[in-house]
């Protein structure tokens, strides 16, 4: 019996579909995080290209679109249980052009761009709230990495009660076992994975 017919035995696996409106999050796709040489690598630069492709959609269809990046305090006054164990991360500081979003990605007036200090989106951010308040539902999601903030994320989007739809070519990962083990596991427990091609089709006229 293979890995997927045990959890299709077991109950996982359902099925989610799109209600109501839509929104879209995009993950940490940041300067430094583009770099193979800071945080990158993987297959996150093919990631962040697809996701153009994602954004340009969104845009002409009228979706509310936020943004995450991973801003610490200039003096590291923020640091937290991630910084230990990531310590790197505490370069990451409104200043650093590294934290910034990737140019090709550049925030349009009115797309809201959240600051984090953990993997989350939502973890001590106002994104449910905003979330909410634009009557948002199902919310489409792309970034990185696929095993660190996109599934922390993905977690959260799931428990506050909206619907996650990953698309696979629009996040990565610095390594390809991992990226892979969390599509997998996020498709059988907590949102919906599947390629830009197919969530396009699905979309509601």
């Amino acid at each position: 019996m293979s890995e997927l017919e045990v959890y299709k035995r077991q109950g996982f696996g359902g099925s989610i579909e799109i209600v109501g409106k839509i929104g879209l999050l995009i993950v940490d796709f940041v300067n430094g995080f583009a770099d193979p040489n800071a945080f990158g690598g993987g297959n996150i630069p093919p990631a962040i290209d697809r996701t153009r492709t994602l954004l340009a959609h969104a845009r002409a269809r009228g979706w509310k679109i936020s943004y995450t990046r991973i801003v610490f305090a200039e003096d590291g006054a923020d640091a937290n249980i991630f910084s230990l164990k990531v310590p790197s991360l505490l370069k990451l500081t409104e200043s650093n052009p590294q934290s910034a979003i990737v140019a090709e990605l550049a925030p349009a007036p009115g797309e809201y761009v959240v600051r984090k200090t953990v993997p989350s989106a939502f973890g001590g951010t106002a994104l449910a709230a905003w979330l909410s308040s634009h009557g948002i539902q199902s919310l489409v999601v792309a970034g990185c990495v696929t095993s660190g903030c996109v599934r922390a994320s993905v977690l959260d989007a799931m428990q506050l009660g909206f619907r996650p739809f990953i698309v696979s070519d629009c996040v990565g990962d610095r390594a390809i076992g991992p990226h892979e083990a969390n599509l997998f596991d996020m498709a059988q427990k907590c949102g919906e994975v599947l390629s830009l091609d197919d969530l396009l089709a699905r979309l509601p006229n």
